[in-house]
């Protein structure tokens, strides 16, 4: 099979990590936690685990520059994702991400943007017509917008966070995805257009919508929870690979439902991110 070549626009982070029993509430503080590194961002997650799932992968970006930079790319580089397509910020800090985990695997997340809020429409570059393009809302909607009007077989966006988009990217987007939340959030007009929309349910599943119809659903796959963090991520760049690919909606749902479940029995959010054929052997082992 001809390997899917898919571009991601979005952010690139260094998550700093720690893990502790309990999450603190408002005004309190939780000590005894453990600390780690690791690379983040919506889209570099969503670039390395697409890679990792066997697509061919280009990252548009924009980066700070000094340690911060190299230590939120290594596994990017490592795993040879095309970043060619990063653009060095002098004027503001590599994006940094701060994830507190209790011992359930629930997180809460503050995002410090930095370089990522830079990122410009001339810098979305596209060669080509990828078989798939895909982004989220941690870069400005102008961005999402220009990769949007670029051509290419299927064009994706995790509206997430959650933000005020315009309804031209809801009417022409030809695959949203979405969590519970982010579902309430936009209400109704996700479903405006005529392309499809996934939403993601937790531990009931995930179900693909085409124009508000119910098209395919997955249920939920049972694994030792350890970190959520980047499991989402997992979820849509195996949706989009699997319908670029070819397949049957229903297989790919189920495809990346197997994949972001493997997501979440490992800390961090790329370091947990799994392979192909890790997802293959789960698939075969739940038949």
């Amino acid at each position: 099979m001809t390997r899917p070549r898919i571009t991601v626009v979005g952010s690139v982070n260094l998550d700093l990590v720690a893990t502790a029993e309990k999450l603190p509430i408002a005004g309190e503080t939780v000590t005894g936690a453990t600390f780690a590194q690791h690379p983040g961002g919506k889209g570099a997650n969503q670039a390395l685990a697409a890679r990792r799932l066997g697509a061919d992968v280009s990252m548009i970006a924009r980066t700070g520059e000094g340690p911060n930079r190299d230590a939120a790319l290594a596994l990017l580089k490592a795993d040879g994702v095309d970043l060619s397509g990063i653009v060095g910020d002098t004027e503001e800090q590599t994006g940094v991400a701060l994830i507190a985990v209790d011992k359930a695997g629930e997180n809460q997340i503050v995002v410090a943007s930095g370089a990522n809020r830079n990122l410009t429409p001339d810098d979305v570059k596209i060669d080509g017509a990828p078989d798939a393009i895909l982004c989220q809302l941690e870069v400005p909607t102008a961005c999402v917008l220009a990769a949007m009007r670029a051509k290419s077989r299927l064009f994706a966006v995790n509206l997430a966070p959650a933000a005020p988009v315009p309804v031209e990217l809801l009417e022409k987007t030809d695959l949203l995805v979405v969590n519970e939340g982010e579902a309430a959030f936009y209400g109704e007009g996700i479903h405006r257009g005529e392309g499809m929309v996934a939403l993601t349910l937790g531990g009931q599943g995930a179900v693909l919508y085409r124009a508000g119809k119910e098209i395919a659903r997955a249920p939920a796959f049972t694994v030792p929870v350890i970190d959520t963090t980047g499991a989402g991520d997992t979820f849509c760049c195996a949706l989009v690979l699997a319908l670029a690919e070819g397949r049957e909606e229903g297989e790919a749902l189920r495809f990346a439902s197997a994949a972001s479940a493997l997501a979440v029995t490992k800390p961090g959010a790329q370091p947990s991110l799994p392979w192909r054929e890790e997802v293959g052997a789960f698939l075969e082992e739940q038949d």
